[in-house]
């Protein structure tokens, strides 16, 4: 059952999405803690989000980006505010589609059906990642290098998965512990060093050098020539 995740302060509107998506057997999370959307989505990883653009606290541009620097789910504004510069913000900010409310729910269904289908059925059949001769493979945690192989962790996947993701830009360490442990309060910074020291240790194995960089005030970005 695919999860969509539902972030809008009209809970009117939110309960009428939720029973209707519900109804096309989807599993709806409606978030009303629009002070931690980024927790809430990296806790549940929903495979759709819904997005209003007027939210308590931060509006829906600053969840979008949030989400953007650390997956690639699609995301679907559905705002009031249907102005051209509006929907230009949104898809500028990385969103996929936008709805301006008040909307048929037909619509709204064919639109998430439309994106999911598009997503998904093209990410299913490839579950591998590749930088330039690397391959990491996700379904059997592991990375290959020319007619070697090595064996990670579900932390090391997870961390080259996002770097993989993101080989084109150096990510954080707060985006890495968000992805790793959901938050970055209450864990150890020393925590995501262990880890990365590891998996450092554990690619050494390759013979390239310093494969992963780090960079100060950045963060780590894959590299070799």
């Amino acid at each position: 059952m695919q999860k969509i995740m539902i972030v809008e302060d009209d809970e009117v509107i939110a309960s009428a999405i939720q029973k209707h998506l519900e109804t096309w057997n989807y599993e709806v999370y409606v978030i009303d803690d629009f002070e931690h959307v980024l927790e809430k989505y990296v806790q549940i990883q929903p495979e759709l989000i819904l997005l209003d653009i007027s939210l308590p606290f931060y509006n829906g541009y600053h969840w979008c980006e949030q989400i953007r620097k650390i997956s690639s789910v699609p995301i679907i504004f559905i705002s009031s505010a249907s102005e051209n510069m509006n929907i230009v913000m949104a898809i500028s900010m990385g969103a996929d589609d936008f709805i301006t409310k008040p909307f048929d729910f037909s619509v709204l269904t064919a639109k998430i059906q439309a994106l999911l289908r598009r997503t998904y059925s093209f990410s299913k059949s490839m579950q591998v990642l590749t930088y330039k001769e690397l391959v990491l493979n996700i379904l059997d945690a592991t990375i290959s290098y020319q007619e070697q192989t090595i064996d990670l962790t579900k932390n090391e996947l997870k961390i080259l998965q996002i770097l993989f993701e993101k080989s084109e830009t150096f990510v954080s360490r707060d985006d890495l512990m968000m992805a790793l442990w959901q938050s970055n309060e209450f864990i150890d910074d020393n925590t995501l060093s262990v880890n990365m020291n590891r998996l450092r240790k554990k690619l050494d194995d390759f013979h390239i050098e310093h494969l992963i960089q780090t960079k100060k005030g950045l963060g780590y970005k894959l590299y070799y020539e």
